[in-house]
């Protein structure tokens, strides 16, 4: 926001403007010696006004540069007080660097999410031997010797009788039984189990991708908060050099101080910007800790590469070709598919039928009876067979059929869409690295030369404030949409890994 002002221009004797003429250019001089051009051989300054009597102080001002920032105060370190119970892990002590693969590394050990699917897929892993184990057998005990009209003999079935003079039961049994299902029913089944724990495992595999593309974008909004709080920075001591320029020339009468206060004001709004800067990276840096299972206040310094994201991603034949052999999710429905496909095999099977073998002892010695005889044994084979017009059969084969022909048409939409994302995910990643070649090789480097033409100009003639103004903002813009543009490059380039199956570093 400008300050509009009026600046009279008066005429000076001679004597006056030569020594104004003089101070003006040895100003100038040490001006270009700090942005670097040399000093133009002829120098021509205009009166200033002359209204002012006593000029205000300027020197007295203290720079809003020069006060304390107070971020620090508003986000506290975590301590064992004010640390929350639902943390296992300590706050660290220090501050932690990592690039883009130490936080993956943090992400796939210590984040909850991905712990809790690595649980899962070992329990289901835990389900295979149980399904590959055999049947449990079954142990009877037989007590028939019942003494004569004993209550237990149910009903004097015990009682002699002419023809039965011992009772008609009399013999005590033991028995195993031992069910047998149709040989390779339960292989198949353990099978089917095993495919479906490796498909659960694909699944986390994925998730873990999508996480850490969300970490991914997060990482590179962290740094390009960091980038722009530099060019913020550099932003204010251009503004400074500004106004010191400004404060100089209404020092001699050469320019309205509406021009100083036009620089502070611009300075001070610069400051404030890095203010919010500062809150949002914290709030990114907070969330990255959330991310990898650390606490969110444990202190966090990011490391990256902006170029590599120029040179060393592939083609976009070689990413469709990776994504088709080797994403994670791709291979969770193949793995589902062939679930499926035994899952019809195994209820074809169902149409076989199951046996039962039992074994049995008899002695004729009752438990209350002083009589004995010889051992003998008795062997049993039972033969479980589907009985009601294979009913369950039917409908288990169909059941599973339609289980296989969803597994199929889903296996096919999934590769269309991972294919689509990687054509869709490599275009954004092409746009973004153009955008930041126009921006880094040519907008940036005219606004720099906008910039310091500007300075120029104003240090020596007083002219065009406004336009050096305008070209400082200009300038600053272009290096914040620069910095955004890299964060954009690498955000669009992990995506792009990600969306293939790979990881991005």
């Amino acid at each position: 926001m400008l300050i509009l002002g009026i600046r009279k221009i008066s005429a000076l004797f001679p004597i006056k403007r030569l020594a104004f003429a003089l101070c003006a250019s040895s100003f100038s001089a040490a001006v270009f010696s700090q942005v670097g051009e040399i000093p133009p051989s002829k120098v021509t300054v205009q009166g200033g006004d002359t209204s002012l009597a006593v000029p205000p102080s300027i020197g007295s001002q203290l720079s809003s540069q020069e006060q304390p920032s107070k971020a620090s105060e508003l986000f506290a370190p975590a301590t064992k007080v004010n640390t929350p119970k639902i943390y296992t892990k300590p706050a660290a002590s220090g501050p932690a660097e990592m690039d883009l693969r130490q936080l993956w590394n943090e992400l796939k050990i210590n984040n909850p999410q991905l712990s809790s699917l690595r649980e899962s897929y070992l329990a289901a892993k835990a389900t295979v031997p149980q399904i590959a184990a055999p049947a449990n057998p079954q142990i009877g005990l037989v007590w028939s010797g019942m003494p004569v009209n004993s209550p237990f003999a149910l009903g004097g079935a015990n009682a002699p009788s002419t023809q039965y003079p011992n009772g008609i039961s009399s013999n005590n049994a033991i028995s195993i039984a031992q069910p047998f299902q149709f040989p390779g029913k339960k292989s198949l089944a353990a099978d089917i189990a095993n495919t479906n724990a490796d498909a659960l495992l694909a699944q986390s595999e994925a998730t873990y991708l999508q996480l850490g593309a969300q970490l991914s974008s997060l990482y590179y909004n962290a740094l390009a908060s960091q980038k722009q709080l530099q060019v913020l920075k550099e932003s204010v001591i251009r503004l400074e050099l500004i106004k010191n320029v400004a404060k100089a020339r209404y020092a001699n009468n050469a320019a309205a101080y509406v021009e100083y206060l036009n620089a502070q004001v611009a300075q001070s709004a610069a400051e404030a910007d890095q203010f919010n800067l500062e809150r949002q990276l914290q709030v990114s840096i907070n969330n990255i800790n959330t991310l990898v299972g650390r606490h969110s206040r444990e202190k966090l310094v990011l490391r990256a590469d902006v170029n590599r994201a120029l040179t060393k991603v592939p083609t976009l034949v070689e990413l469709e070709d990776y994504a088709e052999s080797s994403h994670p999710a791709l291979k969770s429905s193949a793995l589902q598919l062939e679930a499926a496909r035994k899952g019809v095999d195994l209820a074809k099977k169902a149409y076989l039928p199951d046996f039962q073998v039992i074994g049995s002892s008899y002695t004729p010695r009752g438990p209350f009876s002083a009589n004995n005889g010889a051992l003998f044994y008795q062997f049993e084979l039972d033969l479980i067979i589907p009985l009601y017009f294979f009913t369950k059969e039917k409908y288990g084969v169909e059941q599973a059929q339609r289980n296989q022909a969803s597994a199929e048409a889903g296996d096919i939409s999934n590769r269309q869409q991972i294919v689509l994302a990687v054509n869709t995910a490599y275009a954004a990643y092409e746009q973004a690295k153009r955008q930041t070649q126009f921006l880094r090789e040519r907008q940036v480097p005219q606004g720099d030369a906008a910039y310091k033409v500007g300075l120029i100009q104003y240090s020596n003639n007083g002219q065009g404030f406004n336009d050096l103004l305008t070209a400082q903002t200009q300038l600053r813009s272009l290096e914040v949409q620069l910095a955004l543009a890299e964060a954009n490059l690498m955000q669009a380039e992990a995506v792009l890994l990600v969306t293939a199956g790979k990881e991005p570093y």
